[in-house]
C-alpha cells in the first residue's frame, strides 16, 4: 500500500518528492528569483555533496556567488513549505519518479541532493507533499502487481544497437551468471582488502540477469523507456511486447521486507565483492548477500518490484539478520525478471523515440518512429 510513509522511507522515495516539489514550484513561477525553493535547494545541495568542488561544480554566471553562500536544511525547509501543491497529474509524477530513478547511484557517496532531503527538517516538510501525492489516484498503480497481458521489454538502447536479436535462454543465463558471481566473490575475498573504506569498486548490481518487461502506462508508452537508473542520456530505444506464461508465480517486492525474506530463503554471500561499493553508497559495514537467483527460479516464474517497493527500499541497507544486510541496487521500478522462457514475444521489435521539449516548462515524450 502507497502511504506517505512509504515515500519518506527510502532516498529515492525522498529525492522524488524534491523533484515533484521543484516542478510545482517552477509550475507556478516559472521564472527564477532570489529566495526560491528550487535555487535554494540545489545551493544546499552543492554545499553538502561530497564531490563539492571536485566532481560537482559550480560555473556560469553566479556561481562564485552560489559557491560563497551557506543554504542551511533550515532555509530549504523554511522555502518549501511556500510551495503550493497543485492537483497531481499522471505527467508530472512520471517526471519526478523518472528524475529520481536516473539520480540513483550505488557506487559511491549518496550526492547532496539525496543528503539535504534525508535531513530531519526537510524529510519532515516533504511529508506534506508524500501526503499530497499519496493520496493522488495516479500514484495507486504504484504499489499494484504487473498486468499478464500488459507488458513490454526494452531490447536496445541508443542509436547504434539495432536490439532485435533473440534473448538466451533463462537457465542459461542464470547458471552462467552464478559461476560469474560466485568466481568474482572468490577473487575479490583472494585480492582485495577487508577495509570498506579502501578505493575499490566491482559490480554492484543486485538484479536478475535475465529479461525483464514493465507495464504501459496510461498514453501507452512502456514504463521502462521513463524509468532507468543512471541513463546514458538515450534518445531511442527497441521494444518488443511480451506475454507472460499463464498463472506465472511471481514473487512481489513490495519494500524492505519481502527482499529482506528473499536473501533469508535464498542467500548468496557477496560481501567481497559488494563490500566497497555498498559501503560507500550506505555507510553500513556488514556481510552482504543477494538472492540467489538460480535457487529463487526453482519457486518462481518470475520477481517483480513495485514502485512503492524501489521508492521505500532501493539504495538502503536492508536487514536480512543480525550481521548481514543486502541493497536492492540496479533495479527500475515496475520492472518483472522472467526465469522461464514461456515468456514469449508476442510483437517484432518497434523503435520509440524520445523529443524533448522547447521550454524549461515542456515534457519530453516518446513517440514511434514510425509515427513521425
Amino acid at each position: 500500500m502507497l502511504t506517505a510513509e512509504s515515500l519518506l522511507s527510502g532516498p529515492r522515495g525522498r529525492r522524488m518528492l524534491l523533484a515533484y516539489a521543484i516542478d510545482a514550484e517552477r509550475t507556478l513561477r516559472p521564472e527564477p528569483g532570489d529566495g526560491m525553493f528550487r535555487i535554494s535547494a540545489h545551493r544546499a545541495a552543492y554545499h553538502l555533496d561530497v564531490g563539492q568542488g571536485t566532481t560537482r561544480v559550480l560555473f556560469g554566471p553566479g556561481a562564485e556567488e552560489a559557491r560563497q553562500t551557506i543554504v542551511t536544511a533550515e532555509d530549504v525547509a523554511r522555502s518549501l513549505s511556500e510551495i503550493s501543491l497543485p492537483d497531481v497529474t499522471a505527467v508530472d509524477l512520471r517526471s519526478a519518479l523518472a528524475e529520481a530513478v536516473d539520480a540513483a547511484r550505488y557506487w559511491q557517496e549518496p550526492d547532496g541532493e539525496d543528503v539535504l532531503v534525508a535531513t530531519a527538517v526537510v524529510r519532515d516538510e516533504l511529508r506534506r507533499v508524500a501526503e499530497h501525492i499519496a493520496g493522488s489516484e495516479h500514484a495507486q498503480w504504484w504499489s499494484t502487481s504487473p498486468a499478464a497481458s500488459d507488458q513490454w521489454s526494452i531490447m536496445s538502447r541508443g542509436d547504434d544497437s539495432p536490439g532485435t536479436g533473440e534473448v538466451p535462454a533463462a537457465q542459461r543465463l542464470l547458471s552462467e551468471w552464478r559461476t560469474s558471481t560466485l568466481e568474482s566473490e572468490a577473487r575479490a575475498e583472494r585480492d582485495r582488502p577487508v577495509d570498506p573504506e579502501a578505493n575499490w569498486s566491482g559490480y554492484w548490481w543486485s538484479n536478475p540477469p535475465t529479461q525483464c518487461s514493465t507495464r504501459a502506462l496510461l498514453d501507452g508508452t512502456p514504463a521502462g523507456l521513463w524509468f532507468v537508473e543512471d541513463s546514458m542520456g538515450w534518445e531511442r530505444s527497441v521494444v518488443r511486447a511480451l506475454r507472460p506464461p499463464n498463472g506465472a508465480r511471481i514473487y512481489e517486492i513490495d519494500g524492505a521486507q519481502a527482499w529482506s525474506d528473499l536473501c533469508r530463503r535464498f542467500p548468496l554471500e557477496v560481501t567481497a565483492e559488494k563490500r566497497h561499493d555498498w559501503y560507500r553508497t550506505t555507510g553500513r559495514s556488514s556481510r552482504w548477500v543477494i538472492p540467489d537467483w538460480m535457487q529463487v527460479a526453482e519457486s518462481f516464474e518470475g520477481v517483480h518490484l513495485t514502485v512503492t517497493g524501489y521508492l521505500a527500499a532501493a539504495g538502503t541497507a536492508i536487514d536480512v539478520d543480525a550481521d548481514t544486510a543486502s541493497v536492492i541496487a540496479g533495479w527500475a521500478p515496475d520492472e518483472t525478471y522472467w526465469f522461464t522462457d514461456a515468456a514469449t514475444y508476442i510483437s517484432e521489435p518497434s523503435v520509440w523515440v524520445l523529443h524533448s521539449g522547447m521550454e524549461v516548462a515542456d515534457h519530453p515524450a516518446w513517440t514511434l518512429e514510425s509515427q513521425q
